[in-house]
């Protein structure tokens, strides 16, 4: 029997049990290896369906793809005789919108098994023994591992001190309980280190650094938003580079209640983005490509709309707002300091931001922005929403507070149908996470800035670099703790000069990673760990940033640690005992204990979950909103005095007097801003610096379907799908003689990249896009050959957070 009649005949045999719905679905999945065949490999060979194979021992098992998409998904794996035979996702609930839906994993999830059984894995413990990078290691026992990281943290500790101990960033199991990898502080190795006294901290995340500290300053806190579902309430859609169409697919993600609020609602949809985006792909209303990093010039300008017109909401800014005008300016602020005057040009700069002026900046008409302009004022409710894209720049905490000014300037704030201007919200279960204990040190760094930690550690201050918890840094990192991560080489920027720093061992003496595959990171490792993957072993999957139904899954073990693979709680237990604190570190309690422990807790705060057992069967626990849609700062909005914020003044603060005097005392390199007021800046290697004579064109990152990150960066079937290019606009691509699927190179100071090009009108003239997490693959001349594009990434941070401007990039781009 052909492999093609093998596939027709088992797309049919599915659809007929109703396991999928086409069977085109069905032989694309399986051609794409998504999902395998319920049938023995024997079977298969010989034409004969597996099913007429009396002596199979099949199983079900409930599992999750537990990695940082934003959502989280269930899987139920099919195992046959120990083996994962194939993966289908969530079949609970009546599927209705506003029921208990299915939470139906994307192609990422769905191809657990190529992770799982991928050529890629860690076997065995290792130890390096050629340079740190080259990949070159020997095989070792796990006691040698334990005494040797056990010697290692107990010498270092002695030597420096506990603040020489960093956890590196890691979000890969960002949905696990047991498994959790980040925050630092939420994870067992956070717990083994606060056993041991400590370990030197990190603030900020590479997704949100920018955002999560500039609305601090404009909401107090992590800003939070209406959840998407409440787009059935809304008229107006208006998303700055927010995409979850390539980053949030699933069933459980912001696509699914996007697409289906709006069904409702009927509701308009504006992209603004210099890429266009499969969010869009013909559903939104208008896409308005603007040139990177002018987010707030083009929010100034449609203020000067609004403002000039009168479409602000005055009582709103009256009653909840510090700092829109002289009324509610705070003492000591200088005249005309508030956000109205810098609007119409009564302000220190004297310069009106009309349209002309801002038409200029963004590349976006005059005419464009004053239409908008009046659309956005006019229209009530509005859900006004920022991705994380516009934020991760040079600028970007001045860009996150401006976005979020249309939804205070037009009172949407704290309303069904509006939003904050800030990334979505959702409702959330009050599941209980794994105790990890309080870190005795109190020193912490941006996560941004390890690598400058590790080389002039004792130069990084308060004022300049933003160390928290003391006035300045006393001693370098000295060993590095990297669980689930690609971040140390990966998904940092500038890779050529990281590689630089950590292949100097006599600085960071040692490097430790648990991981699950030989990354670009697992390579600079002096220990290398292999854990088990979410499928071979026993967790809870919590959803993240989801709608008005929140969920928890009973991740099971679904087979046995492939190897010599051991799970986190093991390792840790076994380091604990080497550093005498086992008995603290464990408190008694097995992994399973410890799951039985937090869940009993859990049922505790959410008496409807049902017993351990029964759900380690029933596989997924759902629940909706009680109050039907999570709106953000709704009690605020009823209530200002009763429910303040957390800012100093309990209000929206337009004006914040805290930057005032951190613009006033912090040492700020060229180019770099921080304002009281959401200006307009520039920023570095933006469109106007003089760099752009050698380097013409900007280059900016997305999240990619193929991809979470760099998790699932290597898997072939994934890659071949969606293959990683630099996409360039044919205005840009024609001059230089660049067709499409030509081989190209991306260069600027800081390194090189060769690729193919995507030539596509759905990039912004002089601006270029490349995905990011495909794994980094240098040559001899550590020109990258997989488009990975940290290579040419800065490691200069962003003012406020010190965080990474992962798409502020000036290159220039040439065919090979």
């Amino acid at each position: 029997m052909s492999n093609i009649n093998i596939k027709n005949l088992l797309a049919c045999d599915m659809s007929r049990r109703g396991l999928v719905k086409s069977t085109a679905i069905t032989s694309l999945a399986l051609a794409a290896g998504g999902i395998a065949l319920p049938f023995s490999r024997r079977a298969i060979a010989s034409g004969v369906l597996a099913a007429t194979a009396p002596h199979r021992q099949d199983q079900t098992i409930w599992s999750a793809c537990t990695v940082n998409c934003g959502s989280r998904c269930p899987l139920r794996m099919h195992v046959v005789d120990g083996e994962i035979t194939y993966v289908e996702t969530d079949n609970t609930g009546d599927d209705q919108y506003d029921g208990l839906h299915q939470v139906r994993a994307c192609l990422r999830g769905r191809s657990m098994r190529q992770r799982v059984y991928n050529p890629d894995r860690l076997k065995y413990p290792m130890k390096r023994v050629g340079a740190r990078g080259e990949g070159k290691f020997e095989r070792i026992t796990w006691e040698e591992a334990y005494n040797t990281l056990a010697a290692s943290m107990k010498d270092i500790i002695g030597k420096y001190g506990n603040e020489a101990i960093y956890l590196n960033y890691g979000t890969g199991t960002l949905g696990g309980t047991m498994t959790r990898s980040w925050p630092p502080g939420s994870t067992l190795i956070a717990r083994l280190m606060n056993c041991c006294g400590g370990y030197l901290n990190h603030y900020g995340d590479y997704s949100t650094a920018q955002i999560t500290e500039g609305l601090n300053y404009t909401y107090g806190g992590w800003a939070d938003g209406n959840s998407p579902s409440d787009i059935e309430n809304s008229k107006l859609v208006v998303l700055f580079g927010n995409n979850p169409g390539e980053t949030r697919m699933s069933g459980g993600g912001v696509t699914y209640y996007l697409e289906e609020a709006r069904k409702k609602s009927n509701a308009r949809m504006i992209i603004i983005d210099p890429r266009y985006t499969d969010t869009g792909a013909g559903r939104e209303d208008e896409w308005i490509p603007l040139r990177p990093g002018t987010d707030a010039a083009l929010v100034a300008a449609l203020a000067h709309v609004m403002i000039s017109e009168n479409s602000v909401d005055q009582p709103f800014l009256d009653k909840y707002c510090v700092g829109y005008d002289e009324k509610t300016l705070p003492a000591g602020a200088p005249a005309n300091g508030h956000y109205k005057a810098y609007i119409l040009g009564s302000g220190p700069d004297g310069i009106a931001k009309t349209p002309q002026w801002a038409a200029k900046i963004t590349g976006i008409p005059a005419d464009k922005i004053v239409k908008l302009g009046r659309e956005i004022g006019q229209a009530k409710p509005a859900f006004i929403a920022q991705g994380w894209g516009p934020q991760r720049h040079a600028n970007g905490e001045l860009t996150s507070r401006a976005i979020s000014m249309l939804s205070i300037l037009t009172g949407n704030v704290g309303i069904s149908g509006g939003n904050s201007g800030a990334r979505e919200g959702s409702y959330s279960l009050p599941f209980v996470r794994m105790p990890t204990l309080e870190n005795p040190v109190q020193t912490s760094i941006s996560m941004f800035l390890w690598t400058d930690a590790i080389f002039r550690a004792t130069e990084m201050t308060a004022k300049r670099d933003g160390v928290r918890g003391k006035d300045k840094l006393d001693v370098p990192i000295k060993f590095i703790w990297n669980y689930a991560s690609n971040c140390l080489i990966n998904q940092h920027s500038e890779i050529n000069k990281t590689h630089d720093i950590l292949q100097d061992d006599k600085k960071c003496e040692m490097i430790v990673v648990i991981d699950n595959h030989m990354t670009s990171t697992a390579k600079y490792a002096d220990i290398l760990l292999p854990d088990c993957t979410a499928s071979e072993q026993m967790d809870f999957c919590l959803d993240a940033s989801c709608g008005n139904m929140d969920y928890v899954i009973f991740a099971d073990q679904v087979i046995k640690p492939r190897f010599e693979c051991k799970t986190i709680y093991e390792m840790t237990t076994e380091l604990a005992k080497r550093m005498g604190v086992e008995a603290q570190f464990t408190e008694g309690r097995t992994h399973e204990q410890w799951m039985r422990h937090i869940y009993q807790q859990s049922r505790e705060a959410i008496p409807e979950l049902p017993e351990f057992d029964e759900f380690r069967k029933q596989g997924i626990f759902k629940k909706r909103d009680p109050e039907g849609h999570h709106v953000a700062y709704k009690a605020f909005r009823e209530d200002p005095v009763a429910n303040p914020l957390t800012t100093p003044s309990g209000k929206i603060e337009i004006y914040s007097a805290q930057l005032a005097e951190i613009a006033a005392n912090w040492e700020l390199e060229k180019d770099d801003v921080i304002d009281p007021l959401p200006i307009y800046a520039a920023g570095f290697e933006s469109h106007v610096d003089p760099l752009i004579e050698q380097f013409p064109l900007q280059l900016s990152g997305f999240h990619y379907k193929s991809r979470t990150h760099s998790t699932y960066g290597n898997v072939e079937l994934l890659k071949a799908a969606c293959r990683q290019e630099m996409w360039i606009n044919p205005i840009d691509a024609k001059p230089r003689g660049i067709g499409n699927g030509d081989v190209i190179r991306i260069f600027n100071q800081r390194g090189e990249v060769r690729i193919n090009a995507k030539v596509t009108p759905r990039m912004m003239p002089g601006v270029v896009a490349l995905s990011e997490g495909a794994w980094h693959a240098p040559d001899t001349k550590m020109v990258d050959h997989a488009g990975c594009i940290n290579v040419l990434t800065t490691q200069r941070p962003s003012p406020l957070a010190k965080g990474n401007p992962s798409h502020t990039n000036l290159v220039q781009v040439a065919k090979v």
